[in-house]
């Protein structure tokens, strides 16, 4: 039996994210996207996926050497949501935070 796969797509940021790296990176993160999220995205003793605590729906990131890929997932599909250099990665975090807070506290 076959392995359930996921289809894995990139939103317009990811897209414009993987455009600005360098051509090694690019390949690698795409290398790394293919080979741990089109089969099984849910971390399971993979130190490279963790799921990441306090978003709903929940977020995940896969590691690939300084950069990170953000993710959710929807049924079969992989939604990555952006490409970020492990610097940027806490103010991505932090402004998908604040972007939440603020549309729940919308009337």
């Amino acid at each position: 039996m076959q392995a359930k796969r996921f289809k894995i797509l990139l939103n317009a940021a990811a897209k414009r994210d993987l455009i600005t790296l360098e051509s090694e990176q690019a390949l690698q993160i795409a290398q790394d996207i293919r080979a741990y999220l089109e089969v099984n995205p849910i971390p399971f003793g993979k130190p490279r996926i963790k799921k990441l605590l306090g978003f709903d729906p929940p977020l995940y990131r896969l590691r690939s050497g300084d950069l990170r890929a953000f993710y959710r997932i929807e049924g079969d599909q992989v939604i990555i949501l952006a490409v970020r250099q492990k610097k940027d990665s806490e103010k991505f975090l932090k402004r998908i935070q604040e972007e939440r807070a603020a549309y729940k506290r919308r009337p």
